[in-house]
């Protein structure tokens, strides 16, 4: 099943963004991306589609990023969806909180997009294999 189209949910307000990687990560074929440009829409689509991996940013309204990633984690039918922290916060605070709540990684905005398909693939990888 390696060659299966894997889908992949971003949650971030800045919509421009989000449709700039998803067109980059959709190009050759292996993932297909949907967003949400809020948290709460976030964590619907999360609850709604089979989504291998979540790309999150932290600075929204409403609900931030940080929240969000805490109710994934409580909710078991969203639990083991790796989550990618994708966002402008490089500070030493930020990253610890997000570890405290099991993200799979932290990427810093802005990414190049080789590099973010790199650790997208890792962290699915790395999820798969947790699982069997």
């Amino acid at each position: 099943m390696a060659d299966k189209i894997k889908k992949i949910l971003i949650i971030d307000d800045e919509e421009d963004f989000s449709f700039f990687v998803g067109r980059n990560l959709e190009r050759e074929g292996q993932f297909k991306v949907i967003s949400a440009n809020n948290g709460q829409q976030g964590l619907d689509l999360a609850k709604q589609e089979e989504v291998e991996l979540i790309l999150l940013d932290i600075m929204m309204p409403g609900i931030n990023g940080f929240d969000v990633l805490a109710r994934l984690k409580e909710d078991p039918k969203t639990k083991a969806i790796p989550v990618i922290m994708l966002t402008g916060k490089d500070d030493q605070k930020s990253m610890e909180i997000a570890a405290k709540l099991q993200n799979a990684d932290y990427i810093i905005k802005p990414v190049e997009i080789d590099y973010l398909r790199f650790r997208i693939e890792q962290v699915i990888q790395n999820s798969q294999n947790r699982i069997t």
